[in-house]
């Protein structure tokens, strides 16, 4: 497991907001304090990458109440189990921006007709006497060590199921041009001056972290490993963390030691999301996170490859 140096993005999330416990205001922080996943200055994105710049101290002070007093944003949530992180963090992102006033719609979707839709905008915002289209993504994207593709399709999802290229050209050439559809004008009580996607999550290195155009130099990264690498993994408190926890690094008081967390892992089918955690009181606080893959998975991603599920 690669160290993570003491100016980690973990080490600064703990330092800024180390008065947050409950997971959702938690996880609400860090959509709004993580780097862009992506370089909203580079020239790969045309300027089509939108950014939240940093929290002010008002929304710092709001996030504050919301740990004190989380009804509001629980009532938001629901009672809905979510089994999808995108989900859960479209629902954060839409009570913030609703608590801001800016929301005009949220999830609308654009149809033909009644069993024809052309697609949805993920948010609608009032800017003035135009609306702003933000298309929302979070992503967990593993680098391919032995991959030879070049660029965004080296970095593959854990469920080999898509890549960070393919997955922003379908934002680019379908999602931020739903506005000029026809059916889509109809809806759109003013025009829509600005179409971006705003993109937050964390790539994962078997590693040193490389510099890459077009990803933000102070993205949120990990490490991933194999079952076997995991044989090394030092002695410490971990946990492995479930899906809908993956976005904040985790405070916790529920732990398991190395040969506890190897028991755990020895008979995983797919990668799990691992974090290791050092005591701050009463607390685990994360220090570090990264997949454990089965020794199967680089096998696995140049398979699908070759079968033309992922990019060649």
């Amino acid at each position: 497991m690669p160290d993570q140096p003491p100016g980690s993005y973990q080490a600064l999330f703990e330092s800024r907001w180390p008065h947050l416990t409950n997971p959702h205001v938690r996880a609400l922080a860090w959509l709004l304090d993580a780097p862009d996943l992506l370089d909203p200055a580079s020239p790969h994105w045309e300027n089509r990458i939108a950014s939240l710049g940093p929290v002010s101290p008002q929304t710092a002070n709001w996030l504050a109440a919301l740990e004190l007093d989380p009804a509001p944003l629980q009532a938001a949530l629901g009672d809905k189990h979510y089994s999808r992180l995108g989900l859960y963090a479209e629902k954060l992102m839409a009570f913030y921006f609703r608590e801001q006033g800016q929301l005009h719609a949220h999830g609308l979707q654009v149809r033909a007709d009644r069993t024809d839709t052309i697609g949805e905008f993920d948010f609608l915002l009032n800017e003035g006497d135009h609306l702003v289209h933000i298309e929302f993504a979070t992503k967990f994207y593993l680098l391919d060590a032995n991959s030879t593709t070049a660029g965004f399709n080296g970095l593959i999802g854990p469920n080999l199921a898509d890549t960070l290229g393919v997955k922003m050209r379908k934002i680019f050439d379908k999602q931020l041009s739903l506005a000029s559809h026809p059916a889509a004008q109809a809806l759109l009580p003013l025009p829509v001056t600005r179409a971006q996607a705003l993109v937050k999550g964390w790539l994962f290195y078997p590693s040193d972290v490389p510099p890459m155009p077009g990803i933000s130099q102070q993205h949120c990264h990990g490490f991933w490993m194999t079952q076997a690498q995991a044989q090394q993994l030092p002695q410490q408190h971990y946990t492995i963390m479930p899906r809908l926890q993956w976005l904040a690094p985790l405070k916790t008081q529920d732990g398991m030691d190395q040969p506890q967390l190897l028991a755990a892992l020895q008979d995983i089918t797919a990668p799990v999301m691992v974090a290791a955690l050092k005591e701050v009181g009463e607390w685990l606080v994360e220090e570090r996170r990264g997949f454990v893959v089965p020794d199967s998975w680089r096998a696995q991603a140049a398979q699908r490859r070759e079968e033309g599920v992922l990019p060649a």
